[in-house]
């Protein structure tokens, strides 16, 4: 069965839609998110532009700034202290990767942290670690909830990890094992280094692929009756297809769609779940930045 991240993805928008109305009926303004994106790499163009347009969709508030590929460092840093200045705006994103000449943990560490709505400022990240309320990496977020609304047991089950990028593996390997629901998974986080890989997935009961590389999971790795997650997006060339490329997972989608209890396409699967993830950040950002005492009660 699908792990439909269009259909959930959907539904989440639709109801911070709701939030943003009642918002705006009390009187105050929209939610509103900014996106630095440098240079013109072909994916972060797509994912930045299917940012902006869900922001339009649900009536946030955007702003998109470009900057040349060869831009300094030091502009880059004065564009994100100018957002983080700017009462107007409550979640700033810049949109990695980042060319070589920039240092992009000086550019994530320089946004504020009650803006930064992707979840990677070291404090964000600590809070994590802790379980104290912050803003949680949107594509780990997006899969915890794709996982809650489709009722998936994670409790004592084994989840295998694979990646351990500070982006997705690490947060999501704290998230599926802190006490809560989904959570309470005994979980084992494997990257490259790993030995005997196949060993390790073949024991899951939750499978979390998020390794870049295309179609790396087979049918042969993976245990009949998985719930397999599949982070990964590679353009593979196909000169046969219109665009002259396809989207692939990390996992093997056609035949491991024959054992898994529940599998997440690629595209429509997670990528849908972040941008929907990064988008209630946005809306927690805005609750926070207005005192609690004044938001109506229906406001959650």
């Amino acid at each position: 069965m699908l792990l439909d991240g269009k259909k959930i993805s959907d539904e989440i928008k639709q109801e911070i839609t709701e939030e943003v109305k009642l918002l705006v009926a009390d009187g105050y303004r929209p939610p509103h998110l900014a996106a630095i994106l440098v240079g013109h790499d072909g994916a972060s163009e797509t994912y930045v532009a299917s940012k902006v347009k869900a922001c339009e969709q649900i009536g946030f508030g955007s702003t998109l700034v470009r900057l040349p590929s060869d831009v300094s460092e030091n502009r880059l840093l004065a564009e994100i202290n100018n957002i983080n200045c700017n009462d107007e705006i409550d979640g700033l994103i810049v949109q990695l990767p980042l060319p070589k000449h920039i240092n992009e943990q000086k550019v994530i560490e320089s946004i504020r942290p009650e803006k930064d709505v992707d979840g990677f400022h070291p404090v964000n990240v600590g809070k994590l670690v802790l379980g104290l309320p912050t803003f949680v990496s949107a594509t780990p977020k997006g899969i915890m909830e794709l996982l809650k609304r489709y009722n998936i047991e994670t409790n004592g089950k084994h989840c295998v990890v694979l990646g351990r990028s500070n982006i997705v593996g690490t947060p999501m390997a704290n998230l599926l094992s802190r006490n809560g629901n989904p959570g309470n998974c005994t979980v084992t986080l494997c990257h490259s280094r790993t030995k005997n890989l196949a060993d390790f997935t073949r024991t899951a009961d939750i499978l979390i692929v998020a390794l870049g590389k295309a179609e790396f999971v087979t049918a042969d790795m993976v245990k009949d009756g998985a719930v397999v997650v599949d982070v990964g997006i590679t353009r593979v060339e196909d000169t046969t297809n219109s665009r002259g490329y396809l989207l692939k997972g990390d996992v093997e989608f056609d035949q491991v769609n024959k054992k898994a209890s529940y599998i997440t396409p690629v595209p429509g699967g997670v990528g849908r779940m972040t941008i929907a993830a990064l988008l209630q950040n946005t809306l927690l950002s805005r609750k926070n930045s207005i005192k609690p005492s004044k938001i109506q009660h229906h406001v959650s």
